[in-house]
């Protein structure tokens, strides 16, 4: 039964397009306002977001909004950025 199942997800997965792939990582990867206060400084979590989201726009040939997304992943990573306030908090 497993194997059939991972057979079915593989064809499923083969008949998305790279930028379908790319907008389904995103999506995953995405914190959600559920999780922001819990995520909000996991530098890891963060930095896949915004890497996720600047990997669909490189895909969509539009590296003038992947870029902003790059480099603040790479803030994330090398701690030259941190977590912005809560922005419930203070309205």
């Amino acid at each position: 039964m497993l194997e059939t199942t991972q057979t079915t997800q593989t064809v499923n997965l083969n008949e998305l397009s790279t930028v379908e792939l790319a907008q389904a990582l995103a999506a995953r990867l995405a914190i959600s306002e559920k999780d922001w206060h819990r995520l909000k400084a996991n530098r890891s979590a963060r930095a896949c977001e915004q890497a996720a989201a600047a990997l669909v726009f490189l895909l969509k040939q539009q590296p003038e909004e992947a870029l902003p997304r790059l480099n603040q992943a790479a803030g994330w990573l090398d701690r030259s950025i941190s977590a912005p306030p809560c922005p419930t908090h203070g309205n």
